[in-house]
C-alpha cells in the first residue's frame, strides 16, 4: 500500500488531501496555514502514517509561494514531486466535466493525480540555488527597469538634443550619462570653457579633450529646443539610472561569489558568462536529474508541439507550457552564444539558409545548446570544441 499527499499551494495557507493507492482516503482535504504551526499540522498529520509504506507528496510548481514549505518537507525526511499545473488541470479535464476548482479540490485531484502519473521525486535543492534564483532574478528585473530608464533619456534627447545619442555611437554609456548629469542642456554644453572640458576629461578618461570639443561645437548648432520639464524628467531618470546601477553590480557581486562553490562547467562554453550561467543553473536547479536534453527542452516549454492522425503528421507551433523566464534566459543566452562560438554560428546560418525566421533559428541554437549543457553537465567535463559540433 502506498500513501499519496496532494498538497495546494496559496499565499496565506495551504491544503493537503491524503488517500491511499487503493482510493481510501486517509484524510480529507483540510487547511493548514504558512507558518510554524501549520508547518508541524502538517507534520503530524503525516507522521501518523504507516512508514513502511511509501509516502508519495505531491504539490503544484507555483513559484516562491511553496518554497519555505518544500524546504520544511525534505527538513523532515519527506520527498516531494512538483508538478506541472498545466498537467494537473488536464488531468481534472479526463476525469470530470464539472469546471468547479476550489482549493480542497484541487489538492484532491493532486492527491489523485499522483496515483496515475508516475512521477520522480525532486532532489533535494540546496539553498544556495534558491538564493540564485532570487538573485538572478532580481537581477533581470533590474536590468530592465534599468533599460526603461534608458528610453525615458532618449525621448528626452530626441527632442532636446537629437545629435548625442548618434554622437556618442547610439549608446548611452557612462561616459554619455556623466556628461548630461553635469551639464543637463545642451546650451550649457554648448558654453564649457577649456578648464570644465579638461576636468571632464579628467573625470571620464574614456573621452579624449577633442570628442568633448566636437560636441561642444555639435551642441551649438543642435536643432532641438530644451524645455524645463524634459530637462527635470531625464535629470531623474539619470539619477535612478546610477542607482540600479549600482544595485546591479552589488547583486552580480553576490551571484559570482556563489558560483564560485557551485563551479559549473557551463561556465567554459564560449559566450556564457558566470551571470548567464548562474540563471541557466538557477532555472533548472539540479541538471543532473534530467534523463536527456530533451527533457530540459520540454522543463522549459521549448518543444514543438506534434500532431499525428492517419495520414497527417506535422510539427506546430512552441508548447510555451513552461517557465517563461527560462525560456527568455535560454534565448539571450543563445544570441550571445551564436556570436561567439563558430560552430554555433555556423549551424545559426544553416537553419536561416534552410528558409527558417530568426526566431526559429534561434530556437533550434538553443536546442543545440541544452544538448551541450546535459553533456558537460551530465559528464563533469568542461568544454571542447569537438563536444559542440
Amino acid at each position: 500500500m502506498s500513501y499519496y499527499v496532494g498538497i495546494d499551494i496559496a499565499k496565506f495557507k495551504h491544503d493537503c488531501f491524503i488517500v491511499t493507492g487503493d482510493g481510501e482516503v486517509v484524510r480529507a482535504s483540510f487547511s493548514f496555514p504558512n507558518n510554524e504551526d501549520g508547518f508541524k499540522e502538517l507534520k503530524a498529520a503525516l507522521d501518523q502514517l504507516d512508514h513502511s509504506q511509501k509516502i508519495k507528496v505531491g504539490l503544484e510548481a507555483t513559484g516562491h509561494y511553496g518554497r519555505n514549505l518544500k524546504l520544511f518537507l525534505t527538513s523532515i525526511g519527506y520527498e516531494y514531486s512538483e508538478l506541472n499545473p498545466y498537467l494537473v488541470k488536464k488531468y481534472s479535464e479526463s476525469i470530470t466535466l464539472r469546471r468547479t476548482k476550489t482549493n480542497k479540490k484541487n489538492a484532491m485531484l493532486i492527491a489523485k493525480y499522483l496515483q496515475f502519473e508516475a512521477s520522480k521525486s525532486n532532489q533535494e535543492l540546496s539553498y544556495t540555488i534558491y538564493d540564485l534564483k532570487t538573485l538572478t532574478r532580481s537581477r533581470d528585473k533590474l536590468v530592465r527597469t534599468r533599460s526603461n530608464e534608458l528610453v525615458i533619456i532618449t525621448n528626452c534627447l530626441d527632442r532636446m538634443f537629437p545629435e548625442y545619442k548618434s554622437f556618442f555611437g547610439r549608446k548611452l554609456g557612462k561616459c554619455a550619462l556623466t556628461i548630461l548629469e553635469k551639464y543637463q542642456t545642451p546650451d550649457k554644453i554648448a558654453k564649457m570653457n577649456d578648464s570644465t572640458i579638461v576636468k571632464m576629461h579628467n573625470i571620464s578618461r574614456s573621452i579624449s579633450v577633442n570628442k568633448l570639443i566636437r560636441l561642444k561645437n555639435l551642441a551649438k548648432v543642435t536643432v532641438g529646443h530644451s524645455s524645463k520639464s524634459d530637462v527635470f524628467i531625464m535629470g531623474q531618470s539619470i539619477k535612478r539610472f546610477n542607482m540600479i546601477d549600482e544595485d546591479i553590480t552589488e547583486i552580480e557581486e553576490e551571484i559570482k561569489a556563489m558560483m564560485k562553490e557551485i563551479k559549473s562547467s557551463i561556465e567554459t562554453i564560449p559566450g556564457i558568462g558566470t551571470i548567464s550561467a548562474a540563471s541557466i543553473i538557477a532555472e533548472f536547479g539540479d541538471i543532473k536529474r534530467f534523463s536527456n536534453s530533451s527533457k530540459m527542452l520540454a522543463y522549459a516549454g521549448l518543444e514543438c508541439s506534434k500532431h499525428q492522425s492517419g495520414q497527417e503528421d506535422f510539427k506546430g507551433k512552441m508548447v510555451k507550457h513552461g517557465s517563461e523566464h527560462l525560456r527568455y534566459v535560454l534565448t539571450n543566452v543563445a544570441v550571445t552564444v551564436k556570436n561567439f562560438s563558430p560552430t554555433f554560428a555556423s549551424y545559426y546560418l544553416k537553419k536561416r539558409d534552410e528558409g527558417k525566421c530568426y526566431r526559429v533559428a534561434l530556437n533550434h541554437v538553443v536546442k543545440k545548446l541544452l544538448r551541450l549543457i546535459f553533456k558537460l553537465t551530465s559528464t563533469d567535463t568542461q568544454y571542447n570544441l569537438s563536444l559542440s559540433k
